[in-house]
């Protein structure tokens, strides 16, 4: 038994809290589940936005809803920081911790619970995996829709969190599109459910503030979501252009007439040459700009709206057309697109944009984040989902030279300043987090900003709840309720 907190002497050290803390949860917590050892917290210290580290005080790692509610009701009591994580695949520094604070990590709550054909729906624990869903129900016809790049291994809570897109979330939607239900543990151990199997749940729609709020109004444990019948048939096909403001007009024009196909993938010729070099997918390297269009149904429906996308891609240029020819060409299509974030990493440090534009703005932002990137000297690969305006524009830099560092996080900047000015917005899939968060004055004026700091603190009043994202650091949430400065020792079962 460790010495309770309160009997130390007045001098006490910021590691005699420390461990004092660590032996609590360990109490609330089965053997092997708690991390405190430097060693051990070291992979916990950032996610994909690698720019920034910070070791966190633990790494819990429940294996029940009920494990989170106790961590969660314990951190509430004493004031202490929380940062939930699902894989740590956040690109926008969603998951990185604070020295003071405790990440609760999903990966034990790794079970899908239900599968229910009839209502075409799963019920799924945090830390299943995106893929995993798709594979589960893969032999029955169904999948489930959105499908980041990451899929192999970011997770449903994270998903939800970020409310996380992908490349076919142009006809089926984003994670809010497909996202019926979940179970939540609140900041104070509170567990609620919202929402449900039914399509339309009765109520206020919290559901919908809570996805994409980035862990900040509390912990999602379990989702229900919505399963998707398999296609009839799908076709990727290629279109390459001898510019990039020729492919992005192509785009425009594409929906603009009304046909929506199931995914619109744009890459310019840097980011062409580093996903075929990795993917070896047959990718042309004689083009500026790269489309791929997939459509999907039946032969007969595939044949006419590929008809009606050629006609248009040829009034803007288009010099090379490739129809896929069996399963495994379009496989290779899609490996090189799905692996451009990571082959980009073999050759160059980046950091990854998330903006969304009007589609009529494509050509024009395009055209003014490329004179951007030279302003500074930098480069850029671009590759992104250009059915629905989610610019991905990938700056290269070197991160051990802290002059082109700044310049790559100046030039980001500048190229999501344009996203909103051209009328879009400063993520469409990966969030704020950290990496955004000072940029939001750009977008919200101050009343807005109050308002939607009001929301959450209606959740977490006291704003333990992954702290320091989202929100700019000099604003002014509301006041927090007085915390004890050091927590007692506390039984298991409190």
């Amino acid at each position: 038994m460790h010495q309770p907190i309160a009997f130390l002497e007045p001098r006490r050290t910021v590691m005699d809290r420390r461990a004092v803390i660590v032996a609590d949860l360990a109490d609330l917590l089965p053997k092997g589940c708690l991390i405190s050892d430097e060693r051990g917290l070291v992979p916990f210290e950032t996610d994909a936005f690698v720019s920034y580290r910070r070791l966190p005080l633990a790494v819990a790692l429940p294996e029940t809803t009920a494990q989170v509610s106790a961590l969660l009701k314990y951190c509430s009591r004493y004031g202490i920081p929380v940062v939930p994580r699902g894989a740590g695949t956040s690109l926008s520094g969603g998951a990185i911790p604070q020295e003071d604070a405790v990440v609760i990590g999903l990966s034990k709550l790794n079970r899908i619970l239900e599968v229910d054909l009839p209502n075409r729906t799963a019920t799924v624990q945090a830390g299943v995996t995106n893929l995993s869903i798709s594979e589960a129900v893969s032999a029955d016809g169904f999948f489930y829709a959105p499908d980041p790049s990451s899929q192999l291994a970011c997770t449903i809570g994270g998903n939800i969190g970020m409310n996380s897109g992908g490349a076919h979330c142009l006809k089926y939607g984003v994670t809010t599109n497909n996202l019926l239900g979940v179970k939540m543990v609140l900041f104070d151990g509170t567990v609620i459910e919202l929402g449900g199997k039914a399509l339309d749940a009765a109520g206020l729609d919290i559901l919908g503030l809570v996805c994409g709020s980035e862990g900040q109004l509390g912990i999602v444990t379990e989702a229900t979501v919505r399963l998707v019948a398999k296609p009839e048939g799908a076709r990727p096909v290629l279109f390459g252009f001898p510019s990039s403001v020729e492919a992005g007009a192509c785009v425009a024009e594409v929906i603009g007439t009304g046909i929506i196909p199931v995914a619109i993938e744009f890459m310019d010729k840097p980011a062409i040459e580093i996903c075929e070099a990795f993917a070896k997918a047959g990718y042309p390297l004689d083009v500026e700009a790269l489309l791929i269009v997939e459509v999907e149904g039946s032969e007969a429906e595939m044949d006419a709206m590929l008809a009606a996308i050629i006609e248009i891609a040829r009034r803007h240029g288009v010099s090379t057309i490739r129809e896929c020819q069996s399963a495994t060409e379009a496989a290779l299509i899609w490996k090189g697109r799905k692996s451009a974030f990571g082959a980009t990493g073999r050759i160059s440090d980046y950091i990854c944009m998330d903006g969304t534009v009007p589609l009529g703005k494509l050509p024009y932002v395009l055209e003014k984040t490329a004179e951007i990137i030279a302003g500074y000297g930098l480069r850029v690969a671009n590759v992104f989902h250009a059915g629905d305006g989610n610019m991905h524009p990938l700056i290269l830099f070197n991160a051990n030279d802290p002059e082109d560092a700044a310049k790559a996080e100046a030039a980001g900047n500048d190229i999501l300043k344009l996203c909103v000015d051209a009328g879009g917005c400063l993520t469409g899939e990966h969030g704020v987090g950290i990496e955004k968060r000072d940029l939001m004055r750009h977008q919200f004026a101050e009343v807005d900003l109050n308002q939607q700091m009001a929301v959450r603190a209606a959740f977490d009043p006291d704003w333990i709840m992954n702290p320091s994202k989202v929100f700019p650091l000099d604003g002014r949430p509301p006041s927090a309720a007085a915390r004890p400065a050091d927590p007692p020792r506390v039984a298991t079962a409190s």
